[in-house]
């Protein structure tokens, strides 16, 4: 399994986990030129925009980490263009989801949700 299809199976993880926690999924992988929103949802009346990042451990560091202040600019242009007005609440997330591989299936250990990432 390449990296692409860990990824995939890691927004799913987010996706199920948010629709769990009573988050309506607008759209998944919005796309702007070179900035891409994984996942956009709604929950009272907010729109949160979240980025999934899908590891096997935090060896290198947590996976939030990995959402630098070059690639949260990138989301925040992609969100306003998404929602073409500023007069909206809104939140940007960071979603940790933990995995580890038994006989080649992928089996979601952890979910780490961080409101209000950035």
């Amino acid at each position: 399994m390449n990296t692409k299809e860990i990824g995939a199976l890691g927004e799913t993880a987010a996706e199920n986990y948010l629709i769990s926690k009573g988050y309506n999924i607008v759209e998944k992988n919005f796309t702007l030129r070179t900035a891409e929103i994984d996942i956009i949802a709604e929950k009272d009346e907010c729109t949160v925009f979240v980025e999934v990042k899908t590891r096997k451990n935090n060896i290198h560091g947590e996976p939030s980490q990995y959402v630098d202040y070059r690639k949260q600019n990138k989301i925040r242009r992609a969100a306003l263009a998404f929602m073409r007005s500023e007069d909206f609440e809104m939140r940007f997330d960071v979603i940790e989801v933990f995995y580890k591989m038994e006989y080649g299936e992928f089996f979601v250990t952890r979910i780490n949700h961080i409101e209000n990432a950035f």
